[in-house]
């Protein structure tokens, strides 16, 4: 049974302070304690809670710290409200920079219940390139799309999918059938949509196939348009399977085999060092991963 027992408030004081400060000594100094107090305070804190905040000698959060941050934060703004004051006017502002399809599919959707939940966080969302490495200027919080590891930002990966591919119904009746698109020459027999964002071979090593990379044909730089131009009857594309379920619910394409493949490729929410020791960045983070849990799961059991 699990431990009822509150977390001492020294213990929270003192993890929110190494948190923010990043160090030790200078949370120590800001609580008047000695370092080794503010050690001792956190250690029981994680084993209280059976977590570990911090991976490092930077004093970087975990994912678990990341999201025990947000509600620690939370629970010390409650505390320090006067019963009877009207709590002053504290709008935070945060700018997040998405991937577009990520953002019309996955968050958009979800986004109105950030917002009833955290109104005193005025979101700024910007379009970002969901090409490897780049970086998206003046932004808080990013979404970017590829292998990692991002050495210029502290991470974690948000999303993971499989890949298969699809085409339209119109298309699949003109030029099929392709009996699960396995082989040289029914894949010879389509036009293949590329794009920089998920390369062909990956499908190719994994039916064996010994055709080489397309480097001729329609080639889109967002995979919601290139699951667009299929749609349109434009060719083949390969669709990743939790990204575009929308397109083939609404069977405006279909899957031209029940294989389905990891991709290379995944979604990473990224961060400047020390940007969890804002509030608002901590708790987007936290609600973000929980948002997608329930998603995450429906396609779990479906797999299942």
């Amino acid at each position: 049974m699990a431990s009822t027992r509150l977390p001492s408030t020294q213990g929270l004081q003192a993890f929110e302070a190494v948190a923010r400060l990043r160090s030790v000594n200078l949370a120590a100094e800001e609580l008047s304690v000695t370092p080794s107090a503010v050690s001792h305070r956190i250690r029981q804190l994680e084993s209280q809670l059976a977590l570990k905040f911090f991976s490092g000698n930077d004093f970087s959060l975990t994912a678990d710290g990341i999201a025990y941050l947000a509600r620690v934060r939370e629970a010390i703004a409650a505390l320090q409200q006067v019963p009877g004051r009207e709590p002053e006017s504290q709008v935070r502002r945060l700018r997040v920079a998405v991937t577009p399809t990520f953002s019309r599919q996955m968050l958009l959707p979800r986004l109105a219940l950030f917002r009833d939940a955290y109104p005193s966080i005025e979101l700024m969302l910007q379009v970002t390139t969901p090409v490897r490495n780049m970086t998206a200027e003046e932004a808080d919080i990013e979404l970017r799309f590829g292998t990692g590891p991002f050495h210029d930002r502290e991470f974690f990966q948000l999303l993971t999918d499989e890949i298969s591919p699809v085409c339209s119904p119109a298309y699949l009746q003109r030029y099929g059938p392709f009996d699960g698109f396995s082989t040289d020459a029914e894949v010879a027999r389509a036009q293949l949509l590329r794009t920089p964002l998920e390369a062909w071979r990956t499908w190719f090593k994994a039916c064996g196939i010994g055709l080489p990379e397309p480097a001729a044909g329609h080639q889109f730089h967002d995979l919601g348009l290139a699951l667009d131009a299929a749609a349109e009857d434009f060719g083949v594309v390969l669709m990743h399977l939790k990204l575009g379920s929308a397109w083939l619910e609404s069977g405006r394409l279909v899957r031209l085999s029940k294989m389905s493949v990891p991709s290379p490729n995944a979604y990473f929410i990224c961060w400047r060092p020390g940007a969890m020791e804002r509030w608002e960045c901590a708790t987007f983070v936290e609600w973000l991963r929980e948002a997608l849990r329930s998603q995450l799961n429906y396609f779990q059991a479906g797999a299942g």
